[in-house]
């Protein structure tokens, strides 16, 4: 870590951060417009550089949220402690140098590529709230991948009655929800995110849970035979008892979830993007509509993902009673843009969009940034219509939460930035479209000289909030 050192100046006058980006006061309602970004299927996130424009691009549009895939196919897109330890291998390797999706030549990447710190950094440079959405969940791999964690641990997968690692439901391989070894596997690397990383929230995917086809390896088993006098699973894998047996396994998990986050960092939005009710817990296992009256998690976003505003319409009022009344603002919607088949026309899709603010929920996310950079843009910077309106804080956090960054000045050899209000900072610096975390402290008001890297070409502070409070 590098050094910061305070100079006591009587006359330095605390002064305001740097805005990235010219933006009128405030006014839209607030609600949540976020977007999910994956690595695959779009190159927003292929390099360092192209991070960095597509956080600037998706601010000017209107957006206050992202949420990033971190856990993908068996593989962390970060360094983590339980992965090494798992499968000895700490982060998924084509982020590593030499590796022929390692953008080797990009400007200051001179080694690993920490996905997660990088966008994170982009992310919060530009005002966005930055969810660390752990996208694979229980899944292990894809059909066909055959990564560490399957040939490593070949046991913790959980099967078709058949034998199956792959049913026709779905086609992946699924660690089995059951087994403490898959619960800390997950636990541990949403811990590792959140001890290392200033996330302003985490999401599971649809994937905590349990697809009704699986269920019958040998582990799973004998739990149900030691809780059931000796009886096997039935063979009707969508029985109504045996799909709400696994179903309150899953609840056991999302319960442990929720309640350790909040135990480590209790402002921390915790968010769950599930397959819509009743559709999840009739095919998945996932009674998120008990996690909810149960008061688990902070968000749910529903993937209500039709083509047709008809189709949306029909299934949005039944998200709004699973939720309950009293939380109708924990809602959000999350919508498709592209996916298999024809993208969704736009009139079809700001139907969507303006359903939610008429019916009730708490914003929307868009599925996914490819959507919102490249099918989308200017229809939806003008519904956002941010040059008047001004931009729309989400309602899960303060509306100041990521104030923009504090820019520092180069003079005199060192690196001069002035602070505003005292608080906890985290250090950036760039090296060609590399940006990184140099250190962290907690600064009082007035100049600071910060010690940064001798071949930093911009050094800016940006507000650390690991150590606030959520609400004022």
């Amino acid at each position: 870590m590098h050094r910061l050192r305070l100079l006591h100046r009587a006359a330095a006058a605390a002064a305001a951060a740097v805005p990235l980006l010219a933006t009128p006061a405030a006014a839209a309602p607030p609600e949540v417009r976020g977007t999910w970004m994956t690595t695959t299927a779009n190159d927003a996130l292929a390099t360092p550089g192209n991070t960095a424009e597509a956080m600037e691009r998706l601010r000017a549009i209107g957006l206050n949220t992202v949420y990033v895939e971190v856990w993908k196919n068996g593989y962390t897109q970060f360094p983590s402690e339980t992965m090494e330890a798992a499968i000895g291998v700490a982060r998924r390797p084509d982020l590593m140098p030499g590796h022929a999706n390692h953008p080797g030549d990009a400007p200051g990447l001179d080694g690993p590529r920490d996905l997660l710190e990088e966008t994170l950094i982009a992310a919060h440079r530009n005002q966005l709230l930055y969810i660390g959405w752990f996208e694979y969940g229980f899944m292990a791999a894809f059909k066909d991948t055959m990564n560490d964690l399957r040939e490593q641990h070949p046991g913790w997968m959980t099967t078709t009655a058949d034998g199956s690692l792959v049913s026709d439901q779905n086609p992946f391989v699924w660690m089995n929800p059951l087994r403490p070894e898959c619960r800390d596997l997950l636990m541990g690397i949403v811990l590792d995110a959140v001890d290392r990383y200033d996330l302003d929230g985490v999401q599971l995917d649809d994937r905590i849970a349990w697809p009704v086809t699986m269920g019958y390896d040998d582990y799973t088993v004998a739990a149900y035979k030691e809780e059931h006098g000796g009886k096997a699973p039935p063979a009707d894998a969508r029985d109504p008892a045996w799909v709400a047996w696994r179903a309150e396994k899953v609840g056991e998990f999302a319960e442990r979830f929720h309640e350790e986050l909040k135990a480590k960092r209790p402002n921390l939005i915790v968010s769950i993007s599930p397959a819509v009710y009743p559709w999840s817990l009739e095919n998945y296992a996932c009674d998120w509509r008990d996690w909810s009256r149960r008061g688990l998690m902070d968000e749910y976003v529903p993937q209500v993902y039709r083509t047709t505003f008809k189709r949306v319409s029909e299934d949005w009022p039944v998200q709004l009673r699973a939720v309950g009344s009293r939380r109708t603002d924990d809602l959000i919607g999350g919508f498709r843009i592209n996916g298999d088949g024809p993208d969704t026309p736009w009139a079809e899709y700001e139907k969507k969009l303006d359903l939610v603010r008429r019916r009730g929920g708490g914003g929307h996310v868009h599925w996914f940034s490819r959507g919102v950079l490249e099918t989308y843009p200017a229809e939806l910077t003008a519904y956002y219509d941010v040059e008047n309106a001004g931009h729309a804080a989400s309602p899960m956090l303060p509306a100041d939460w990521r104030p923009a960054p504090v820019v520092a000045e180069r003079s005199g050899g060192a690196w001069h930035a002035d602070v505003a209000e005292a608080g906890d900072f985290r250090v950036i610096a760039r090296r060609g479209d590399v940006w990184s975390v140099v250190d962290t402290a907690r600064l009082g008001a007035g100049t600071h000289e910060l010690d940064a890297p001798a071949d930093a070409e911009a050094v800016e502070l940006l507000v650390d909030r690991r150590r606030a409070p959520r609400r004022p």
